[in-house]
C-alpha cells in the first residue's frame, strides 16, 4: 500500500503541478495589478465591516472558517517537513507561494461568491468550485468531478493527517499509557483517551452546521494563532542576534540549497500549498457562505487569510526551529544520510517534534505542552473545515435528488469524517502525509486548471475587481452588483438580490437605502 501511495503521489506532485501553482499565482498577480498589495488596507478594513445574517456568516467568520482549514498541521509539522527535506531555503519558497497565492485566493473566492446559491434544506449560502465550474464554464461534469475529488480528499484523505498529528502531540506530552489491542493495532491507552475527546467534541460541533462551526472557529483560531505567534516572537527577541543569520539561511539556501535547489522549491511549494491552500479550492467554500455586499469583498478577505497562514504562522514555526537549531536535513541519497543533524536521528521529520523541541528548549515542559495544545486546536479546527467542505460537495451532488437524499448524504458524511479521524488517529503508518498530499494535489489540479479557463474565457473576477474599485473610488455607502450589467449569467443569488434592490429603489424615490 505504501509503495502505491508514493507512486500516485509522485505522479500528482510532479514538477508540472509545482510550476502550475507558481505560474497561476504570478499570472493573476499581473492581471489584477498585484491586488494583494494594492488593496492590502482594504482587506484589513473588510474584516470588521461585514455582518452575519440568518442565511450567511460574517466576513470575519468566513475568514475564521477558511483559516481553520489553512492553519493546521501544515503550519507546525508541515513547516518542519519542508525544512527537514528541503533545507531552510524551502521557507523562502513558502513565502513566494503565499505572496503569489494571495491573488489566486482572491480569484477563486470571488468566483465562489458570484455563483453561490441558497441551500434548500438549511437556507444557508452554499458555493465553491463545483458550483462555479458548472455555472461559469457550463460544464456540469467538471463540477461533479471536483465534488467527488473534494469528498475523497476532505472526507477521506486529509482528516487522518490532522488527527494523526493531534494524537502524536498528545502522546508526546502525556505518554502512551498502557498498551492495548484495537483490532490488529497495538495502541497506547492515552491515544484512545485523546481520540475519544476529539470525536465527542467533533460530533457536537458538526451536527450544529456551519453556524456552530463558524462560532467555534472565530474564537478558537485567533486565540491560538495569536498565542502561538507571541511565544515565537519571544523566542526571536530572546535570540535577536540570530535573526539576521536565520534570514540569511532562508534566502541564501533558496538558491544554493543544502538539500538541492529542486528540493527547496519542491518542498517549499508543496508544503506552502498544503498549508495556505491557495488555489487548492478549499477556501472558496467558506467564502461563499459569507454575507457581503459585493463578491470582491470576500475575495479580498480570503486573500488576506493566505498572509495570516504563511507569512505569520508558518514563519513563526520556521524561525523557532531555525533559531534554536532543532532540526535535521535529510539527504536524497539511498542511504538516507543526513546533510545536517542537530537532533537525534530517530526524531520524525514530518511531525510536530522539531517545533516542540524548539519550544521546550526555551520554555521547558510548558513549551512542549503548549505545542500539543496548539496542534490540537489548529488540527481540530482544520478537521471542522474539511467536514464543511465535504458536506458542501455532498449537498452539490444530491441537490437534484430531493431533500431526503440530501439529508441522508449529509448524515453519512458526518459519520465518514469521524471514522477517518479515528483511523488517522490510531494508524501510525509513515505514508499518512503522502495520502494527504494526494488529496491536496487532486483538488489543486482540477481547481487551478478550471479557474484559469474561466479567467481566460470570461474574466468575471477581473470585471468584479474593476467594478468594486470604481464604486470604492466613488465613495458609495453601500456596494451593489448587477450580474446582467456585466453579462454574467447563472448567478441566482446576486440576480435575486439585485431585483429586490431595484424594487426597493422604486419604492423609495430618494434611494436612501442605496446611497
Amino acid at each position: 500500500m505504501e509503495g502505491l501511495v508514493n507512486v500516485v503521489n509522485g505522479i500528482i506532485w510532479s514538477p508540472a503541478l509545482i510550476y502550475l501553482c507558481l505560474g497561476a499565482g504570478l499570472f493573476y498577480s499581473i492581471m489584477t495589478r498585484f491586488v494583494q498589495v494594492r488593496l492590502f488596507g482594504e482587506m484589513i478594513k473588510l474584516l470588521f465591516t461585514g455582518k452575519s445574517s440568518k442565511d450567511g456568516i460574517s466576513s470575519f467568520q468566513a475568514l475564521a472558517v477558511s483559516l481553520a482549514g489553512r492553519v493546521g498541521m501544515g503550519n507546525i509539522a508541515g513547516v518542519a517537513a519542508a525544512i527537514g527535506f528541503g533545507g531552510p531555503g524551502a521557507v523562502f519558497w513558502m513565502w513566494v507561494v503565499a505572496f503569489l497565492g494571495a491573488s489566486t485566493a482572491y480569484v477563486e473566492s470571488t468566483l465562489a461568491q458570484i455563483y453561490k446559491e441558497k441551500d434548500e434544506i438549511t437556507g444557508e449560502y452554499r458555493g465553491g468550485p463545483a458550483y462555479y465550474f458548472e455555472r461559469a464554464l457550463g460544464q456540469k461534469w467538471y463540477g461533479v468531478l471536483f465534488a467527488i475529488a473534494s469528498i475523497l480528499a476532505c472526507g477521506i484523505f486529509l482528516p487522518g493527517v490532522q488527527a494523526n498529528g493531534v494524537i502524536n502531540a498528545f502522546a508526546q506530552v502525556m505518554g502512551e499509557g498502557t498498551i492495548v489491542n484495537v483490532g490488529a493495532l497495538e495502541v497506547g491507552s492515552m491515544r484512545l483517551v485523546a481520540l475519544g475527546i476529539i470525536l465527542v467534541v467533533l460530533g457536537i460541533i458538526i451536527f450544529g452546521g456551519i453556524k456552530r462551526i463558524a462560532t467555534f472557529t472565530e474564537y478558537a483560531v485567533p486565540f491560538m494563532a495569536i498565542g502561538y505567534i507571541v511565544l515565537a516572537l519571544l523566542i526571536m527577541f530572546a535570540n535577536y542576534e540570530m535573526i539576521p543569520q536565520v534570514f540569511g539561511m532562508i534566502v541564501g539556501d533558496a538558491f544554493t540549497a543544502q538539500a538541492g535547489f529542486g528540493a527547496a522549491i519542491g518542498w517549499g511549494v508543496k508544503r506552502g500549498i498544503y498549508s495556505n491552500e491557495a488555489g487548492q479550492g478549499t477556501g472558496p467554500h467558506a467564502a461563499a457562505a459569507a454575507e457581503v455586499e459585493h463578491p470582491s469583498q470576500q475575495g479580498l478577505v480570503q486573500a488576506f487569510s493566505v498572509y495570516v497562514d504563511t507569512i505569520l504562522v508558518c514563519s513563526a514555526t520556521a524561525f523557532m526551529i531555525l533559531t534554536m537549531g532543532t532540526y535535521n536535513i535529510q539527504g536524497t541519497l539511498p542511504d538516507g544520510e543526513f546533510l545536517v543533524q542537530n537532533v537525534p536521528a530517530d526524531v520524525v521529520i514530518s511531525s510536530p517534534s522539531f517545533t516542540q523541541m524548539a519550544m521546550e528548549s526555551v520554555y521547558g515542559s510548558f513549551g512542549n505542552v503548549f505545542i500539543a495544545v496548539a496542534v490540537f486546536f489548529f488540527a481540530f479546527t482544520t478537521i471542522l473545515a474539511y467536514y464543511y467542505i465535504a458536506e458542501v460537495n455532498v449537498a452539490y451532488l444530491t441537490r437534484f435528488l430531493g431533500k431526503e437524499a440530501g439529508k441522508i448524504g449529509r448524515f453519512l458524511v458526518k459519520i465518514l469524517i469521524m471514522a477517518m479521524v479515528a483511523y488517522g488517529g490510531l494508524n501510525s503508518a509513515g505514508y499518512i502525509w503522502a495520502i494527504g498530499d494526494i488529496g491536496v494535489g487532486l483538488m489543486a489540479w482540477l481547481n487551478i486548471v478550471g479557474i484559469l479557463v474561466i479567467f481566460i474565457v470570461a474574466r468575471p473576477t477581473l470585471t468584479m475587481l474593476k467594478d468594486y474599485e470604481a464604486q470604492r473610488k466613488a465613495g458609495v455607502k453601500h456596494y451593489s452588483f448587477d450580474p446582467a450589467k456585466f453579462g454574467i449569467k447563472n448567478a441566482p443569488y446576486w440576480e435575486e438580490r439585485h431585483r429586490k434592490q431595484m424594487e426597493d429603489m422604486n419604492k423609495d424615490p430618494l434611494h436612501k437605502d442605496l446611497k
